[in-house]
């Protein structure tokens, strides 16, 4: 461990190292840089549309051609990436959510759209059934309701093998079921797609947190009084997370994703301590919503507050960060000149 001592009062004065803007910011440890920022967007059918989403203020659900526009936005604001998320029409959601792995579904026709449209932005595509489901459930549910994990599985494997040949970039599933990763590894590998990165929600906890998006991609109601704490992470634990990780990495993963952000801060320290890969964060809805919310309230500067959270987030040592105020903060970014800190 460090020895921090160096020193002492009245030779040693550690604030003139804070005196000047140009101090602080010559000798800042953590930078946040827009191309650490994944956009994360809810795709909606029709065109020219921008739906309103209920408790996640200034997001929105957007048709096709309006999703275009956002990335151009993105793009030339300096984000590199974006992560897809498609509200189904609830005609279309069944218990085996056989939609999910319709290579004319949303999701699949969306990306083949962008690739063909807009080069040089990455996409990471979503895998779960929860958008697909009529119980609402990430996977498929026996006649107990609860959520089995094999079959699941092969369902996966077909989801993401149609996002693959539609153009993702990478693949990210969000399901928490055992074993995942290996045989959509494995899928993706044997129809020609080793080139694919998976990127894995490797710790994803049973939050409170995430009430926002379920309304934002329709799940919700069809979830009801259920919950996902089966397949999802106890948040009172922190070595079961060290071990989905090590076996994520075992089976394949290129990168994770540890989910919520800020009440998960040891997590992300923890798993950067004893992992040497690519670790990503996800400020879930819940959480960029109350920061808004305060922000509406008149208790918080939303962009100065935002920007605090997402430097302990690299503090404690994330690569990038998926958050809905990907754009805001993008422009925040590139105005850090006008900012004191």
């Amino acid at each position: 461990m460090a020895n921090f001592y160096c020193g002492s009062f009245p030779q040693l004065r550690l604030r003139r190292n804070r005196k000047y803007q140009w101090i602080r910011d010559l000798v800042a440890q953590n930078e946040l840089f827009t191309h650490d920022l994944i956009l994360p967007l809810f795709v909606c059918e029709g065109k020219n549309q921008s739906q309103k989403i209920e408790n996640l203020p200034d997001v929105f659900r957007y048709s096709p051609d309006i999703i275009l526009k956002k990335i151009q936005e993105a793009k030339s604001l300096g984000i590199k990436a974006v992560m897809l998320f498609p509200v189904v029409d609830q005609k279309l959601k069944s218990p085996l959510a056989s939609e999910a792995w319709n290579k004319k579904n949303l999701l699949c026709t969306t990306i083949k759209m962008i690739k063909d449209k807009i080069s040089d932005i990455g996409i990471i595509a979503d895998v779960a059934l929860d958008p697909y489901t009529s119980h609402g459930q990430d996977g498929l549910i026996d006649h107990s309701g609860f959520v089995v994990n094999d079959s699941t599985i092969e369902a996966l494997c077909k989801q993401s093998l149609v996002l693959a040949e539609s153009g993702a970039d990478i693949i990210a599933p969000s399901d928490m079921m055992d074993g995942r990763v290996l045989m959509i590894r494995k899928a993706l590998d044997e129809n020609g797609f080793s080139e694919i990165g998976i990127c894995s929600y490797s710790v994803k906890y049973a939050s409170h947190f995430y009430g926002p998006f379920r309304d934002a991609v329709g799940s919700a109601k069809n979830l009801k009084n259920a919950d996902k704490k089966t397949y999802q992470m106890d948040f009172r634990n922190s070595d079961e997370a060290m071990r989905e990780i090590a076996m994520d990495i075992e089976e394949g993963a290129d990168m994770i994703i540890i989910k919520p952000a800020l009440s998960y801060l040891d997590i992300i320290y923890r798993a950067k301590q004893n992992f040497q890969l690519p670790i990503i964060t996800y400020q879930v809805s819940g959480e960029y919503a109350m920061l808004k919310l305060a922000h509406q309230q008149k208790i918080i500067d939303f962009e100065m507050a935002c920007y605090e959270n997402m430097i302990a987030m690299k503090r404690a040592g994330c690569s990038a960060i998926i958050s809905y105020a990907s754009l805001e903060m993008a422009k925040f970014i590139n105005d850090l000149g006008s900012r004191k800190f």
